[in-house]
């Protein structure tokens, strides 16, 4: 037949999602510089319950292909390279943050400057002490990383769903419970975000490795329910494979700010 199917690839139909999706962004952006303006939240709020809705829809559709048996195993590897160099970017965007601490730690601006440095961190910034709280973070943390990489080894090798929901469970909750900590952490925190160039870089590094905590646990959350509802095999199952990954790039950034940060930083 003429229009028969005689690839391995999944031709996409046409898609609103992606005009609606980078209209609700620039919404959002553009809310955000009113924001900080004074001019209220509520375009950026609209803007972000855009882009909230086109990701749900979007990867529903996805999710939707990949029962319908279209994520044949050649698409799963283009999904799977897809998400490595979504990390790289992750790693990059995080890489600036790194740059920006180390330049200031290294270089750090005084009333002498450029004739004499400062000091780091500033004077009147009362740093957090590393092997309290922090190093109870980097625990939990490692542990959730831990959980993940026993339930994914219980379904790709084992096929064992009680498992792989149960290692979920245990790294979707110690995720939350980092994210609980932090936020303690920072109700106790002597400094404000504009302080100092230490207060800005050190809220700015945290608080998006935080954010991306919350999207990861979301992330774990998901699959978990995805297990629960039957809708992963031991073939396909992309999206468990990507929030692994995720959450183990989660754990290698939070490694490097636990050591770069709390520990030589300060």
């Amino acid at each position: 037949m003429a229009h028969a199917k005689n690839h391995d690839y999944h031709i996409l139909p046409p898609s609103i999602w992606p005009f609606i999706g980078a209209v609700s962004a620039f919404i959002m952006l553009f809310g955000a510089v009113m924001w900080m303006q004074d001019h209220g939240p509520w375009m950026f709020l609209i803007g972000f319950v855009g882009v909230l809705y086109v990701m749900y829809s979007w990867w529903a559709d996805v999710i939707r292909e990949g029962e319908t048996g279209d994520h044949t195993p050649v698409v799963r590897i283009g999904l799977q390279y897809g998400f490595i160099l979504f990390i790289i970017s992750e790693v990059m965007f995080f890489v600036a943050w790194f740059w920006n601490f180390i330049k200031n730690a290294m270089y750090p601006m005084g009333p002498e400057s450029p004739i004499r440095d400062g000091v780091w961190p500033p004077e009147g910034i009362v740093t957090f002490d590393a092997w309290h709280l922090p190093f109870i973070n980097t625990l939990i943390l490692l542990l959730s990383g831990v959980a993940v990489t026993w339930a994914h080894h219980a379904w790709v090798h084992e096929g064992d769903r009680k498992t792989t929901i149960n290692g979920l469970i245990v790294a979707v909750v110690l995720g939350a419970f980092f994210t609980v900590l932090q936020a303690y952490e920072y109700s106790h925190a002597q400094f404000g975000l504009s302080d100092t160039a230490y207060a800005g870089a050190f809220f700015l590094a945290t608080g998006f490795h935080g954010l991306h905590v919350i999207i990861g646990t979301i992330f774990l959350l998901v699959c978990l329910l995805r297990f629960k509802k039957g809708q992963m095999t031991q073939e396909q199952h992309v999206g468990f494979e990507a929030a692994a990954w995720y959450w183990h790039f989660v754990d290698v950034v939070w490694l490097f700010l636990f050591a770069v940060i709390y520990i030589w930083g300060s």
